[in-house]
């Protein structure tokens, strides 16, 4: 699997970790949840992405056991 793709996952995963952090400490959180609550899902679509990607990924150099 290539390992741009994994580096672009985790880039993701955490740029939307950084947003929903910087939404909910905001001072317009207080006013408006939906906006922290959009960034939520935002990176919990991007862990997800990550993980999936986790479960099919062969990390450089190693072999799939065969059986």
């Amino acid at each position: 699997m290539d390992r741009s793709e994994c580096k672009s996952l985790d880039e993701t995963l955490e740029a939307s970790l950084s947003n929903y952090k910087e939404a909910r400490s905001a001072a317009y959180y207080r006013v408006s949840t939906e906006l922290a609550a959009k960034k939520n899902v935002n990176m919990e679509r991007a862990r997800n992405d990550l993980e999936e990607h986790k479960l099919i990924c062969i990390p450089a150099g190693e072999v799939r056991p065969s059986g």
